[in-house]
């Protein structure tokens, strides 16, 4: 018996939905455990920043690939290879960080590799989803990986009370993705033939030159920058600045990312409410002011409640700047992957900024550079509606990626 479209549907929001948790959950176990690193390789927080910078290199070069394999052979067969190299970062990292940067380095380039790659994939297949349901779920999927980097800053959390080695740990998680993505896989959508019925497809190269795909860009750049920075540094900043223990500086980041899982699981209703333009400038500013009081607070309770409003400010930026760049299934794959692309500068170009702004003004007041950021994004936020060309749906709804119109 021919499942029906509706069971494929279904059958794919729950594949892409695990596959963008068990890649949140990979990602944050691994930098649950850099602030484990940074002492087994008495790292000063500049070095920190140039062995952060090899997965944001790695994550690029996904990128600038991505989008024609994508193409090419569909995002349903990239997720589950690119999840694989992610996994083989991992275990690169678990086996070899305790014999110093050089041996450490390729593993780190491999896993950003693979959690580039994989990111964009995930995000075409979502795109494709929603378009299939014709409703804005993908920060829902979002919030699935927000779920997932939760459960992983957690589980690094306990694993770094239990003074579990980062190889026992990383290792498992390594094994754990692997078999989640070699499942799931089967069941997502094959994607070619739906971009295909749309018509001809925006080249790599055109998207490039779009003036809209380049803002668009722009806006998922400054969240990428909250959002990444918070991954990388939040729990190093609460350690360094208010002197707390690793394990609680750990939970300051997990509490980051609860805040972050709550704004997108509620953002489908959030938007289709108040339109994309309007909500994501709000919670800009809510981010905004979420870090600056994480950054200045004189107590670390204060500077917990502000790590809460800069997980919902950052919340919705990058699923909202996704589903603006495949509003147009067609184009999907190349205009996800230019939008990932500028975005992923954020990963390349944040670590060693916060690190070398860290050697001189402390690791903590470095990161207002994410309130600089995020308002940049605030002023291009007007290039996430969705374009003219874009047709609307039926009376009362809103197409898929595409909330009602404007209040």
């Amino acid at each position: 018996m021919t499942p029906s479209p509706a069971s494929d549907a279904r059958d794919a929001t729950r594949a892409t939905a695990v596959a963008f948790v068990s890649s949140g959950f990979a990602f944050a176990s691994w930098a649950s455990r850099i602030p484990a690193v940074r002492a087994r390789l008495h790292l000063s927080p500049s070095s920190l920043g140039l062995v952060l910078f090899v997965v944001a290199i790695g994550a690029i070069v996904a990128l600038v690939v991505i989008g024609a394999v994508i193409a090419r052979v569909g995002s349903h067969r990239t997720s589950t290879a690119m999840a694989a190299a992610l996994a083989a970062g991992l275990l690169w990292v678990a086996f070899g960080y305790a014999e110093g940067v050089v041996v450490l380095s390729p593993g780190l380039f491999l896993l950003g590799f693979g959690a580039g790659g994989w990111d964009v994939a995930m995000n075409v297949q979502a795109a494709a989803v929603e378009q299939e349901l014709d409703r804005p779920v993908m920060s829902r999927f979002h919030a699935g990986y927000s779920f997932g980097t939760v459960c992983g800053a957690l589980v690094g959390a306990a694993m770094t009370a239990l003074a579990v080695s980062v190889t026992v740990h990383l290792a498992l998680v390594a094994v754990g993705v692997t078999a989640a993505a070699a499942v799931v896989g089967r069941g997502f959508l094959d994607d070619r033939g739906a971009a295909r019925r749309s018509g001809p497809p925006v080249r790599l190269s055109a998207a490039w030159r779009e003036r809209r795909t380049l803002l668009v860009g722009v806006f998922v750049l400054g969240f990428a920058f909250a959002e990444g920075t918070a991954n990388d540094w939040i729990s190093v900043a609460a350690i360094d600045g208010y002197g707390t223990s690793a394990a609680l500086g750990i939970v300051t980041y997990g509490l980051f990312l609860a805040a972050m899982t709550t704004g997108r699981w509620f953002g489908p209703a959030l938007l289709i409410r108040y339109g994309r333009v309007t909500l994501v400038r709000g919670i800009a500013a809510a981010g905004t002011m979420g870090v600056l009081v994480f950054v200045f607070s004189p107590w670390l309770p204060l500077a917990v409640a502000g790590a809460l409003l800069w997980g919902f400010g950052t919340s919705l930026g990058f699923p909202v700047g996704m589903s603006a760049a495949a509003d147009e299934p067609q184009h999907a794959a190349a205009r996800v992957s230019v939008v990932s692309s500028i975005g992923y500068c954020a990963f390349l170009g944040g670590p060693p900024l916060i690190g070398v702004l860290g050697d001189s003004l402390t690791v903590l007041r470095a990161l207002t550079a994410v309130a600089v950021l995020l308002g940049i994004s605030a002023l291009v936020a007007n290039q996430t509606a969705a374009p003219p060309s874009f047709d609307p749906a039926p009376a009362g709804r809103g197409a898929a990626g595409r909330p009602l119109p404007e209040p």
